[in-house]
């Protein structure tokens, strides 16, 4: 299976966001910002399970819910888990981009953007 190190995106501040998240979790190993031309992109290096031993988490799916023609918005007790907790859910707030562990525990409701198992 042929897997790439890194990965390059744009860079907007949801994107930013979503990466800080990918690292405090730890899907991700690095990210640098770099300018080409007057865009500016991010730079990720993934992590895979080769990489290191001993545990540490992988994106292995990762589904994204809401999107321009279907909306999907949930209140903070009615937000779903992923594998019995073991995934985490990326949320739009009205304080920002955070997990579901998060909202739940600011009692914060909001879209759901993504899955990640």
């Amino acid at each position: 299976m042929n897997r790439k190190g890194t990965i390059q995106i744009g860079s907007t501040n949801i994107t930013e966001n979503i990466v800080k998240i990918f690292l405090r979790e730890d899907f991700i190993d690095n990210v640098r910002k770099h300018r080409k031309r007057n865009k500016y992109f991010l730079v990720l290096t993934l992590r895979h399970r080769r990489n290191r031993k001993g545990p540490h988490r992988t994106i292995l799916n990762l589904r994204r819910i809401s999107r321009p023609g279907l909306r999907i918005y949930s209140n903070y007790q009615q937000i779903p888990r992923i594998l019995g907790g073991m995934g985490i859910i990326i949320l739009s707030t009205s304080r920002g981009i955070m997990t579901d562990r998060e909202a739940r525990l600011e009692g914060i409701s909001g879209e759901i953007l993504c899955y990640i198992w």
